[in-house]
């Protein structure tokens, strides 16, 4: 209990680390925002405006007092407001979340489905013919960009074989099954990626843990394969495994940018690029700190599967 209070504690502290370094950069950076928001047409910003709206955000107090208040704010879940329209930037990340994740949701269950037997089952019959032919391929499809994966993608389901549409977004509430295909082909332009890292790192671990002394142990008492796969072999050779998927997943957190793009699917990334295009700073951060919250959350996740898959860790 003492081991998961700590890596929690630990979190809290990393969280606010980054909240401080966001919140610094924002205010130390050369320029001020409102005038560089007023000014991106071309024009020049009238001073009388630009002191009218530095008030209205409180960008004109003191920079402790802003810090202090930024702090309350999202302790109450409050990521201030637009700078472009006025709107909420928490309810709009809230909108726009729950898409993002489940984008990367799908395309993570597609990379451990495909990924982690084929990498055992790679291993198991490592130099024949199944081996070689998934390690090419997992190569191959490691090297293709998720930008090009995703216009073949449209080019064969839905120029040739009119399958799905080329992109969009329709709610899952309002027609669930144009939802999952909508969904679908994203999910498998990030997903066949990530399931070529997936089985490299499985196939790689289960060939070390493979020839160690427990594992022949398991075969001398005469155990059937797949008890000694499920109960000896890929309960340690998940901890690598573990430790690359979650780095991957955090940073397609944010690196989703591309797929929402190709596939117009209204997502987080494309909130973080239309708030860095018009120097919406309060956007700009809002999404920086949850795409930081989850990936520490997300950190702290993987070291309860580290203490729950192997208890040396936990010592």
């Amino acid at each position: 209990m003492f081991w998961f209070l700590r890596r929690g504690i630990a979190s809290l502290v990393m969280l606010w680390v980054i909240v401080t370094l966001v919140f610094m950069s924002i205010h130390f950076v050369p320029g001020d925002p409102v005038e560089l928001l007023l000014s991106q047409d071309g024009g020049s910003a009238d001073p009388a405006t630009v002191q009218m709206i530095r008030e209205d955000l409180g960008l004109n107090r003191p920079i402790v007092e802003q810090y202090v208040e930024k702090l309350k704010g999202l302790a109450s879940f409050d990521l201030g407001r637009s700078m472009v329209d006025d709107s909420s930037v928490s309810a709009e990340i809230a909108r726009r979340l729950p898409r993002t994740l489940e984008l990367i949701g799908l395309a993570a269950l597609i990379s451990l489905v495909i990924g982690i037997p084929a990498g055992i089952y790679a291993a198991l019959h490592t130099g024949g013919t199944v081996d070689r032919v998934a390690s090419y391929l997992a190569g191959f499809a490691q090297g293709i960009p998720v930008f090009v994966l995703g216009t073949l993608l449209i080019l064969v389901f839905s120029q040739m074989l009119k399958l799905t549409s080329a992109g969009g977004f329709v709610a899952f509430s309002q027609a669930p099954g144009r939802h999952m295909g909508l969904l679908l082909m994203p999910s498998l332009s990030i997903g066949i990626g990530l399931a070529a890292i997936v089985f490299r790192i499985t196939r790689a671990s289960t060939l070390e843990v493979l020839p160690l002394d427990y594992v022949r142990t398991a075969r001398a008492k005469g155990l059937g394969d797949r008890r000694i796969v499920l109960h000896h072999i890929l309960r340690n050779a998940l901890i690598p495994v573990i430790t690359i998927f979650a780095l991957q997943i955090g940073s397609l957190l944010g690196g989703t940018v591309l797929v929402e793009y190709v596939f117009n699917w209204p997502g987080l990334s494309g909130m973080l690029v239309s708030g860095v295009n018009a120097r919406d700073y309060p956007t700009v951060t809002g999404v920086i700190l949850v795409i930081s919250a989850l990936f520490i959350g997300l950190n702290f996740l993987v070291d309860v599967l580290y203490g729950l898959t192997d208890p040396r860790v936990r010592k």
